[in-house]
């Protein structure tokens, strides 16, 4: 079965890694030399709230839906929804970009975007999107053999977004753990971002024992929870790992969490957290 992201666009999950991805973005950007950025799993980037998936599911409405023309946005928050606000200048929230079309937002004229999707259908819909822009480049192939072709980047600086579907379940972290580890020997500088689901937490911990011994000196988790992950059986939290954080990053998502965590929270067992799982 192929995992189609239009269901679950916009939602906590989407909210919170959308607003880690374009706090690492604003990070690399400010320095001057021109930077490269992978996405593992693009799917079609952009979609439409009011039809098709996202409308049988309605999953945005308890995320970007409870940011959206907010007129008392926490401050850290506002990066974020000023970006989704962008694509709906009208004020009414009808298309949610996803992390190619926020990414390529956030990157310079003389940066890159690499998108790697499987799905034809998906990357059809993402090289239209992206037909007039010279800096995106999209690659119908496995986005994990796509990093030992395409590692390093000519420009030497830059960030990897790593966002799947999790349909394998645990044996996701596995394949991330082997992808992670070849990566790092092509591109040891390179900044490694990857989003994970928590149902439950004891399946995330052998992936955290991991990371914190592999080859990257500096690892930092981010999660949210919005409810106490005390089910298995649906999607309770996620969480973002970084390797190589770019510098005050941490201090950044400290101020940025707490706010999501009252945006988003969906029962009184709500929590966020952020932890250094090795360096620092």
């Amino acid at each position: 079965m192929n995992y189609r992201h239009a269901f679950h666009a916009g939602n906590f999950a989407d909210v919170f890694k959308h607003a880690i991805l374009l706090a690492l973005l604003d990070a690399l950007t400010a320095k001057d030399k021109p930077l490269c950025c992978f996405d593992t799993h693009a799917g079609r980037g952009r979609y439409a709230l009011g039809d098709g998936e996202a409308a049988k599911t309605g999953e945005w409405r308890d995320g970007i839906g409870r940011l959206f023309g907010s007129p008392d946005l926490p401050a850290p928050l506002r990066r974020y929804v000023d970006a989704i606000t962008a694509f709906n200048p009208d004020g009414t929230l009808r298309i949610y970009p996803g992390s190619p079309l926020l990414a390529a937002q956030a990157l310079r004229p003389d940066d890159r975007l690499v998108l790697c999707e499987t799905q034809p259908d998906e990357a059809t819909a993402l090289r239209a999107l992206f037909r007039d822009d010279r800096r995106v480049h999209v690659h119908v192939r496995d986005g994990y053999a796509a990093l030992n072709a395409l590692l390093p980047p000519p420009e030497k600086r830059g960030l990897v977004l790593i966002d799947p579907p999790f349909e394998a379940q645990e044996g996701e972290f596995t394949a991330i753990e082997t992808a992670l580890t070849q990566a790092h020997t092509r591109w040891p500088n390179g900044v490694y971002a990857v989003w994970y689901p928590i149902k439950a937490h004891r399946v995330i911990a052998p992936f955290h024992r991991h990371m914190a011994s592999g080859p990257f000196d500096k690892v930092m988790a981010a999660e949210l929870l919005v409810r106490p992950d005390d089910s298995p059986l649906r999607l309770n939290g996620c969480g973002m790992l970084i390797a190589n954080p770019p510098w005050k990053l941490d201090a950044m998502l400290a101020r940025l969490l707490p706010a999501l965590c009252v945006a988003l929270a969906q029962s009184a067992g709500a929590s966020e957290s952020l932890r250094w799982l090795r360096g620092e």
